[in-house]
């Protein structure tokens, strides 16, 4: 191998003395930054502490067997914490209820009878007819018992049952106020 001029510090320009030339940069570099330091009024191992965060104590301990707040956790429980937390429990009361009306109440109850709208509470239902929403209206105890079973109390205190709208004899602009033409059913 031939020598060169840059060579005289006993640096050899192959591989192995490119990396033993970094390793002789990067303590220069550290001497420097020490120097530095002391200058400023600091002393080396000052500023060490002030960069190392703080550990938490309660991570120090084993979990053991039993169940620990750092094991993985369902999504839907980690879900309901977040609902919680941000107060959306009452809208996501309201919309189980309306999406899982079939599940609550029942096939045959579904079929014949669909929440419209929970407001303030208070549940409104409509009925294909006036036979289901009496019928509703003399169980609507047990339905309130099932809604607070599947979604939790408070959600729904009440049901507001009504049947078919009635046809409505108010047509046009000029109308007569009173209950319609009843004289010219026979």
């Amino acid at each position: 191998m031939s020598t060169s001029a840059d060579d005289t510090d006993g640096e050899s320009s192959d591989s192995d003395g490119e990396s033993s030339r970094g390793h002789q940069l990067a303590r220069k570099a550290l001497e420097e930054a020490r120097n530095a330091a002391r200058a400023a009024g600091k002393s080396v191992g000052e500023g060490r502490s002030v960069a190392r965060p703080r550990r938490d104590r309660s991570r120090t301990r084993w979990s053991g067997a039993g169940p620990d707040k750092r094991d993985p956790q369902p999504l839907g429980r980690l879900l309901g914490g977040v609902s919680s937390t941000r107060g959306w429990d009452p809208r996501i009361g309201e919309g189980t209820v309306l999406a899982g009306w079939n599940r609550i109440v029942g096939a045959d109850i579904a079929a014949h009878a669909q929440p419209t709208v929970l407001h303030d509470k208070v549940l409104h239902i409509s009925a294909e007819s006036t036979a289901w929403a009496t019928q509703l209206r003399l169980i609507q105890a047990q339905i309130l018992a099932k809604i607070a079973e599947s979604v939790g109390n408070g959600v729904v205190t009440s049901l507001r049952i009504t049947g078919p709208k009635a046809p409505s004899w108010r047509k046009g602009e000029r109308h007569i106020r009173g209950r319609g033409p009843r004289d010219t059913y026979g």
